[in-house]
């Protein structure tokens, strides 16, 4: 029985999304500090905050209660009638018990898929469906029964109760709360209880929740008008209602006159009784015959992977698969492994390329039931650092899919174990600091400038490590004294410090799907993902993942990777052109040509390996073997990279390759000698300090922690142990003292091992396919115009020159010509449809019977085969302006006559087929096309069109009539960008892009984008020196200018003091 003399059971957390303040640790803690032994969460028509909320409840030791703040439609949840439809009432369910919550899954699922309008509705029918396990409170000021009183229709309003009494009995609550500061409350209120009180129905206090301290009103109206796109009234500050987060003793005082409302708080706190199962793995099934089991399977696939990966076969070998499989089998894991494998089976059947990453790589089954591709023997990984006797959460197998491709793959799952029983996890974008300040600043009606400057002077933080405005006020002094100085910006920063955090919207997790053995809804509310295709998940991986205390419902991780789709293509391309097929997995791993590739530096493209500080290791480096690709992957990190010189030294010079202890020298020979994986240092534990598996994943923890307790405990036990084996004193304590250096920075070595191999192959298609692969790499960075400049730029380095597309030989993507050249695709020509594209490509195939085929004679000739309805006056202007049709014609020519040429194109497609009139009238076509000569296009029109269309110049370069003054790389924008700033310096180059904003003082003040041949930056003009230069720094302009560059959440800037012409 519970301690207490109020409850809360109406409260709202920041998952309202944009509707409420509090996030779920404060809503707790205050509650915690209150003494409040219960609290209920009641997030608006969602349950996205239940498992967070639950767990946090008991950790500190507040009964939870799960419960939903409904919408519910004005008529059947199917009607969705503007105006009618679009207003619904409130109703609150909180689940009593088990019964109740998965009602709640099933109300809070049907509301997103059946009833969404506006909002997610449930109706009566749902409502008398899923009632069971529920207690249902009827809301103060949203209840269906309080509008309709303030309608002014009494006997309505007492046939809405009836009917809620009737569904839940006893289980049925008459909400009460008290606004003093909200006109006619009262009288409202008096008329409820008496309503109430007529069907029988008990009152309930509450004191609905939206924040935490009456403080933070105006940012939770704030966030209302950021949802809504509204601009804050500053009345508000004096209108604001209360709907704060109430003590007890506010809430004892509030109700003093109605104590039997306080009571039956507590009363239904003490009827929830909900006691969730979470951490446990929940297995999906897969489908195997009814003589067999998942174990049975697994090892027939296992044993069988023997042969198809040509292993020998060997007493060991069989020693460790049996290890394996009794490990898996006494964890119950087989089924996982078979869907993994199943699924990656039917990827490589279908043509789709895969990589597995993770410590997954580290298992022999893995690699035999083709689910990893690197030999575990071979680079000597141990199962354990995946999967462990002792280790309780369930295994993670990470897959990599060509990202053109993945939906596919999941589409496949979908299939084969039933649309309700997978789905995509869902995840939520949440309010950061820079976004949070430009949203309060432009829901409080400031102009974006103001939002974008302040916004502008908070760092990027990186994944995983979100800088905070706090933060960013203690490590920014310009922003420090912005703060102290400027009311508005203080009055905005501190705004967004209430809000920064806080979930905005709902999205999708990049990689997680989770198949259920029954319906998803049976474990987890689920709805539409917002583009309104597939199923997601509302519980997060957080709230999913047994590994976090979740629900337990298993993960897959299905990583869309675009290298995997550029490997794919390459290897298409090949075939088709060369009639060479490749299988990446059998290449060999010493193909000279790659890694004199690395060795040049000649990165890009290839995966893991690109940048200029990664290729200027290689380039020292020189590797010779892939543990070399290996090791670079896991030490080009921030912290182990400093041993990257030490690893490039050792493997020069093998005399300073010295190991403590002899045992060590078979673990650390492929590194030099150096520590760089935590499989290693596992190893390491087992071999010298007598270790168990279990413990030294526990040793490996303990050292990615570095929690000093627990290091300190393990020193002893880690010494004593290599003491006990045999080793010196000294010794010990050097490695001790090696394996502290390195705690923070080892890497998993499967993981290295995966894209290590990844990058090899594509390192291997650039340095043997070169053309082939600079084709896909072009493809898959297709619309992203900066890459599609460094490729190009590349391809140029490579004696590969890339052209402008051509109706005579382009196909939809980048199209390989012959060893040497390129054309860009038809699709990436703007404003050109991918249609008329296809029926270009179709008429230009070799000629059928009766048709005509291949190349286009002329103009006239294009025009009379291309029957496509959409070659409008855009798309034809489109493939004129890019280059497309400078085969049949000069752009400026074309342009020029383009009505024509649309005009004897309608007049071929109306003429009669060459079958003619029975009575001789046919054969009437169009006379031939003869258009009349015009001025030709300059080339700064040409590559103006090219820049609109394509996204670069691809003919020539406004610069080109200055290239000699561009012929010292120190001089470039590049150079500069990486090695000048802070230094007052002179580039040059082609101002591509022009913006003039109004400074606060209301002075104009320029940024414009300068390109050379290398790279571009933004050019910054305060007012005073736009004031003298803007004439010269115009569109269009060839300049050289002369300032500094400077430097802001890795952002380069150069602010101009000087320019001239060139």
């Amino acid at each position: 029985m519970l301690r207490a003399d109020f409850v809360h059971l109406h409260t709202h957390s920041h998952y309202s999304l944009l509707e409420a303040l509090p996030k779920i640790p404060d809503l707790v803690e205050a509650a915690k500090v209150d003494g409040q032994q219960a609290l209920a969460l009641t997030d608006n028509g969602n349950l996205y905050g239940a498992i967070e909320f639950y767990k946090e409840c008991k950790e500190n030791g507040i009964k939870p209660i799960l419960g939903v703040d409904f919408f519910v439609a004005p008529r059947a949840r199917a009607q969705k009638e503007h105006r009618v439809d679009d207003h619904p009432s409130r109703l609150v369910l909180l689940a009593k018990n088990m019964s109740g919550y998965q009602n709640l899954l099933q109300l809070v699922s049907k509301s997103h898929l059946e009833g969404f309008y506006y909002r997610p509705r449930i109706d009566r029918e749902l409502i008398e469906l899923h009632h069971e396990g529920l207690i249902a409170i009827l809301p103060a000021s949203g209840g269906e029964h309080a509008q309709t009183l303030r309608n002014g229709n009494k006997e309505r309003a007492r046939e809405i109760l009836a009917w809620y009494k009737k569904i839940f009995g006893d289980d049925c609550f008459a909400e009460i709360t008290r606004h003093p500061e909200i006109a006619r409350h009262d009288e409202q209120t008096k008329a409820i209880l008496e309503l109430a009180r007529g069907e029988l129905i008990e009152p309930v206090a509450a004191c609905e929740t939206y924040y935490l301290q009456q403080e933070d009103a105006l940012a939770r109206e704030l966030v209302n008008k950021i949802r809504t796109a509204g601009v804050f009234n500053r009345d508000f500050e004096q209108a604001a209602h209360d709907y704060s987060f109430a003590s007890r003793a506010r809430a004892l005082e509030l109700f003093a006159d109605l104590p039997e409302a306080v009571e039956n708080t507590v009363r239904i706190a003490e009827l929830c009784e909900l006691e969730l199962k979470l951490g446990k793995a929940i297995f999906p099934t897969f489908p195997i015959p009814k003589s067999s089991s998942d174990d049975r399977e697994l090892r027939v696939l296992a044993e069988h992977g023997i042969g198809e990966r040509q292993m020998g076969d060997t007493p060991e070998l069989h020693t460790r698969i049996n290890y394996e499989l009794k490990i898996i089998a006494d964890k119950g894991y087989a089924s996982y492994f078979l869907i993994v494998a199943d699924l990656l089976r039917h990827a490589r059947d279908s043509g789709i390329f895969t990589n597995t990453r993770g410590s997954a790589a580290g298992s022999l089954v893995s690699y035999l039931c083709g689910i990893t591709t690197v030999d575990p023997i071979e680079f000597n990984m141990p199962f354990e650092r995946f999967l462990n006797p002792e280790r309780p959460s369930a295994p993670d197998i990470d897959m990599d899919i060509a990202d053109n491709r993945r939906d596919e793959l999941i589409e496949y799952v979908r299939r084969k174990y039933g649309e309700d029983k997978v789905a995509q996890v869902g995840t939520f974008g949440t309010m950061m600091a820079r976004a949070a300040v430009r949203d309060v600043a432009r829901a409080m009606g400031h102009p974006y400038a103001i939002g974008d400057r302040l916004a502008k002077l908070i760092p990027f933080g990186k994944q995983g490590f979100p800088v905070t405005i706090q933060r960013s006020l203690e490590d920014v002094p310009e922003l420090a004294q912005v703060y102290k100085t400027d009311g508005d910006s203080r009055e905005i920063l501190d705004l967004a410090r209430k809000i920064e955090g806080n979930a905005r919207h709902v999205g999708v997790h990049a990689a997680g799907v989770v198949i259920a053995p029954t319906p998803i809804v049976d474990y987890s509310p689920i709805q539409i993902d917002p583009k309104g295709n597939h199923i997601i998940t509302q519980y997060d991986m957080y709230s999913i993942a047994d590994e976090y205390g979740g629900i337990g419902l298993l993960k897959f991780d299905i990583l869309g990777l675009t290298n995997l789709s550029v490997l794919a293509d390459s290897v298409a391309r090949v075939s088709v052109r060369l009639g060479v097929d490749i299988d990446l997995d059998k290449i060999p791993l010493d193909d000279t040509k790659v890694y004199e590739l690395l060795t040049r530096g000649e990165t890009l493209g290839v995966f893991q390996m690109a940048g200029g500080g990664m290729t200027s290791y290689l380039k020292d480096l020189k590797p010779t073997v892939i543990h070399d690709i290996n090791a670079m992957v896991a030490l080009y990190r921030p912290g182990p990279m400093a041993f990257i010189p030490e690893y490039i030294e050792r493997k020069k010079d093998p005399a300073r390759v010295k190991y403590l202890d002899p045992r060590m020298e078979e673990i650390l020979k492929p590194t030099y000698g150096v520590l760089i994986y935590q499989d290693d240092v596992m190893m390491i534990a087992v071999q010298l300090a007598g270790y168990s598996w279990g413990e030294a994943d526990k040793f490996r923890k303990a050292m990615g922690k570095k929690i000093p307790k627990e290091m300190a405990a393990q020193k002893e036990k880690f010494i004593a142990g290599c003491g006990a084996g045999g080793m010196k004193k000294e010794a010990v304590q050097k490695l001790w003292e090696q394996i502290e250096t390195f705690a923070a920075y080892g890497f998993n070595k499967a993981h290295a091992a995966s894209y290590g191999n990844l990058a090899y192959k594509t390192a291997y298609m650039k340095a043997n396919f070169p053309v082939d692969y600079m084709a896909a790499l072009l493809t898959a960075d297709a619309g992203d115009v900066e890459k599609i400049a460094e490729v190009v730029a590349e391809c140029k380095r490579m004696g590969i020159k890339v052209w402008p597309p051509s109706v005579q030989e382009s196909k939809g993507n980048f199209t390989v010509i012959d060893d040497t050249n390129i054309r860009f695709g038809l699709y990436s020509i703007k404003n050109f449809g991918t249609g008329v594209a296809d029926s270009i490509i179709t008429a230009r195939l070799p000629a059928q019977a009766g048709e005509s085929g291949g190349p286009f004679a002329d103009i006239g000739n294009f025009l009379s085969r291309i029957a496509d309805r959409n070659l409008n006056k855009k798309s034809l202007e489109a493939l004129i302006q890019s280059g497309a049709l400078d085969d049949l014609g000069e752009r400026g020519q074309l342009l020029t006559n383009i009505d024509a040429l649309l005009s004897y194109q309608r007049e071929h497609m109306k003429a009669p087929t060459d079958q003619g009139s029975l009575f001789g009238a046919g054969n009437s076509k169009p006379a031939p096309l003869k258009l009349p000569t015009s001025a030709p296009a300059t080339m700064e029109e040409r590559l103006g069109w090219e820049k609109e269309l394509l996204g670069l110049y691809v003919s020539g370069h406004p610069l080109d009539k200055h290239k000699r003054k561009f012929g010292d790389p120190k001089k470039t924008i590049k150079h500069a960008k990486e090695h000048l700033r802070g230094v007052e310096t002179v580039i040059a180059g082609h101002i591509e892009e022009t913006r003039i904003n109004m400074t606060k003082a209301g002075e104009r003040m320029g940024f414009m984008k300068i390109a050379d041949y290398s790279d571009a930056i933004e050019m910054v003009v305060f007012p005073r020196v736009l004031k003298e230069l803007e004439s010269l720094l115009s569109l269009g302009a060839c300049v050289a200018v002369k300032g500094k560059i400077s430097e802001r959440n890795g952002e380069s800037s150069f602010v101009v003091e000087r320019a001239k012409a060139l």
